[in-house]
């Protein structure tokens, strides 16, 4: 998995590219715990990417739980397997899914 980060004053963009799951949540964990500070607006970029796992949720719910307490967080640009994904685990409820 790829990770392009775009940072812009506070806001933060994450453009994911291939496939995230458990080899590759670890190194988004990372990213997201050394970028955040002062992010008041946090955006993950899902156009090029393949497949989410419960790894890779794990995160997300991570990231949503921090810009709970200090802005904004969406995901962007999901294709229908990773939006079904969303549904079936109920996602679409806790994120903002664009």
């Amino acid at each position: 998995m790829t990770i392009n980060k775009t940072k812009n004053n506070t806001s933060l963009t994450l453009a994911l590219e291939g496939r995230l799951e458990t080899t590759t949540a670890p190194e988004l964990e990372a990213v997201v715990k050394s970028e955040l500070d002062g992010v008041t607006k946090l955006v993950f970029d899902f156009t090029s990417l393949d497949y989410v796992s419960s790894a890779g949720l794990r995160v997300l719910l991570y990231a949503q739980k921090i810009m709970n307490k200090q802005g904004e967080m969406k995901v962007v640009g999901a294709n229908d397997i990773i939006k079904e994904i969303f549904d079936v685990t109920g996602f679409s409820e806790i994120l903002t899914v664009e």
